[in-house]
């Protein structure tokens, strides 16, 4: 399997109202999978394999495969114009995009989790991951004009989404780096000794701290 992609429930209501690329696509989550081969059958048997899983096992309602070029762009453009989709949902907005890594065997319940916090905090935060690795992100678009209640709210989102990550012996970030934003969840992670020796390291290297300044180890 080349990509395997999850959108949950906000992603594919924010898709339908951004796009009509493709007729409006039942509100619920929907995984998109890749396949490739060294022929036409082995992609074949992979397709029918995986669809057999979906639905037997899992009880998907629906399953639908391709192989023509022009049909999959169309089936895949939920979540490539996601992000734009996202932001769509409030007009103006920029988009605060966190994501976490955690063992595959807890990434259901963690987006769901998720999920339910989003709706729970009454902010909008469409969730989707990169199944195959474990790696998901919560698309939280912001208006400058939002008053701190709601930045607030998106925070708890991003925070809740954090120490479960580090919970389940997960990483704070899987894609988008550490930056600013999650320095604080560094030492709950990796401990007070690991965080040092870090700084010794950049120290050594960077005496005079001159290189990203305030990114990823507060010194």
């Amino acid at each position: 399997m080349d990509r395997c992609e999850l959108l949950d429930t906000n992603s594919i209501v924010a898709f339908n109202r951004y796009s009509k690329e493709l007729d409006d696509l039942p509100e619920m989550p929907h995984m998109f999978l890749e396949f490739s081969g060294s022929d036409e059958s082995s992609v074949r048997e992979r397709v029918n394999f995986a669809s057999k899983i979906c639905s037997e096992d899992f009880g998907c309602s629906s399953f639908i495969a391709t192989s023509d070029a022009s049909e999959r762009r169309r089936l895949w453009s939920a979540r490539h114009q996601l992000y734009y989709a996202s932001l769509a949902l409030r007009p103006g907005s920029s988009g605060i995009v966190t994501d976490v890594c955690v063992p595959l065997s807890k990434l259901a319940d963690i987006i769901q989790s998720t999920a339910d916090d989003v709706e729970e905090l009454q902010v909008i935060g469409p969730c989707f991951g990169h199944c195959g690795d474990g790696n998901f992100h919560c698309i939280l678009p912001v208006l400058d004009s939002d008053d701190d209640d709601y930045r607030y709210r998106v925070e708890e989102v991003n925070r809740r989404l954090i120490k479960r990550a580090i919970a389940v012996e997960g990483t704070v970030t899987g894609e988008h780096g550490v930056g600013t934003g999650k320095i604080k969840y560094l030492p709950e992670m990796y401990g007070q000794e690991a965080i040092d020796m870090m700084i010794s390291v950049k120290t050594a290297l960077d005496p005079d701290n001159i290189m990203n300044p305030g990114k990823v180890l507060s010194l």
